[in-house]
């Protein structure tokens, strides 16, 4: 039984809500068990996980968040820089599920967060214990 980080960017708390129901939902059904901490945005998810894979108590990570494209070039600066962290994170030989939502608007994010429709949250949970698997096949 493995033990996964969620990562998450709490800034929009009724999407977050969405994403997390999905990742939480698909790491139980795995028989995983999970930690969850909050973190002000998505330009710090990788950061936390950073922190985090220091400690070695955990196998993998879920990276959840949503950003929503505004008025300003904030937007592709954080979903660019967020995603790329991640990357290099994986790159590192981290098992990361991104699961950090980058849309045009609320509406986008709804159909993407919601574990009935999108269920990105779930997706990403998936994807950080298909990567745990992957891990452990290399290693023997």
């Amino acid at each position: 039984m493995a033990k996964l980080l969620i990562v998450e960017a709490r800034f929009y708390d009724h999407l977050n809500d969405l994403l997390l129901a999905g990742a939480r939902a698909a790491i139980e059904a795995a028989g995983h068990h999970h930690e969850t901490i909050t973190v002000p945005g998505a330009l710090e998810v990788p950061g936390a996980i950073a922190l985090a894979a220091e400690s070695g108590r955990y196998e993998g990570y879920v990276a959840l968040g949503v950003v929503i494209r505004g008025e300003t070039y904030h937007f592709e600066i954080v979903a660019g820089e967020s995603a790329r962290g991640i990357m290099a994170l994986t790159m590192d030989g981290l098992c990361i599920g991104n699961g950090i939502l980058t849309v045009e608007n609320e509406a986008q994010a709804l159909a993407r967060a919601r574990p009935e429709e999108g269920d990105k949250g779930g997706g990403a949970a998936r994807a950080a214990r298909a990567m745990m698997e992957l891990k452990a096949r290399f290693a023997t």
